[in-house]
């Protein structure tokens, strides 16, 4: 019995606590007062309560209009999107910044957290892109309006992370066509693949993907249309085998090559006899 009076007594304790604690930040924020609303939100800001924060700078951005306060207002603001990670409302915020005051001296940490705040959006490659590219665009600007930030080295390394990302995506893509037996559309998949990312590390693997895809389009193909294909197997295969020695994927390619031929003879030997 004891234990269950001293159970509520603790509860009754912790609510009257937390009911203190909210009808302080409720006082604070209905006070009408923006400097007590401006200095609560900053202790706030500082303490990582940033919903808190958040409120109650939103009450004060316009009573501090065109005074000194007004960027370091506007600045935590953004950052309270992020910190609370409303990535898309936090770059929106960031770019405002930047456009409203653009001689400040937190432009450029404004320009890069719009871009970042991007680069938090940006899915896995299986999903759409748009974010990604977003991001890359932005990294880019920063580092052409910024050349001599500190930040240009991560800019440029998180390019690459998404252009990679972008990369494995296109790449994913032609895999499917394939596994479909669309292997017309693989080739012109893997083909933009190389001139979007000329490049790339994956070169041998794509080019490779390309003789195979060439090589069952023309098995696959009416009589009529075989041996023109063929012979374009032929020529990717002779291309490749000139670019890349020691290739792991050059034996398939040899392989390739040399049934495309025995097809071709065979075809031709069916024309000689018609």
């Amino acid at each position: 019995m004891k234990k269950m009076r001293y159970n509520g007594l603790v509860l009754f304790m912790l609510a009257t606590l937390l009911f203190s604690c909210q009808s302080e930040f409720e006082k604070i924020r209905t006070s009408g007062d923006p400097e007590l609303l401006y200095k609560s939100a900053l202790t706030y800001y500082e303490e990582e309560s940033y919903q808190k924060a958040q409120s109650l700078l939103e009450l004060v951005i316009s009573s501090y209009r065109g005074q000194k306060e007004a960027e370091d207002i506007y600045f935590k603001y953004a950052y309270t999107y992020y910190n609370l990670e409303n990535y898309i409302l936090a770059t929106y915020y960031f770019k405002n910044f930047s456009q409203t005051y653009p001689t400040s001296d937190l432009r450029e940490e404004a320009d890069f957290m719009s871009a970042y705040s991007n680069y938090q959006l940006s899915p896995t490659f299986r999903l759409d892109q748009s974010y990604t590219n977003q991001a890359i665009e932005e990294f880019q600007l920063f580092v052409n309006t910024h050349p001599n930030s500190e930040r240009v080295d991560e800019c440029n390394r998180l390019i690459d992370e998404m252009r990679d990302k972008l990369e494995v995506k296109a790449l994913e893509e032609g895999k499917l066509y394939f596994n479909v037996r669309q292997y017309q559309a693989a080739i012109q998949v893997f083909e933009n693949l190389l001139k979007d990312f000329p490049d790339t590390d994956r070169a041998a693997e794509i080019r490779f993907r390309i003789v195979n895809s060439a090589y069952l389009l023309a098995e696959n193909s009416v009589v009529t249309r075989q041996e023109e294909r063929y012979e374009e197997v032929l020529t990717l295969a002779n291309e490749y085998l000139r670019r890349y020695k020691t290739s792991d994927f050059r034996s398939d390619v040899e392989r390739f090559k040399e049934n495309s031929e025995q097809q071709i003879k065979g075809l031709e030997n069916v024309g000689y006899q018609n």
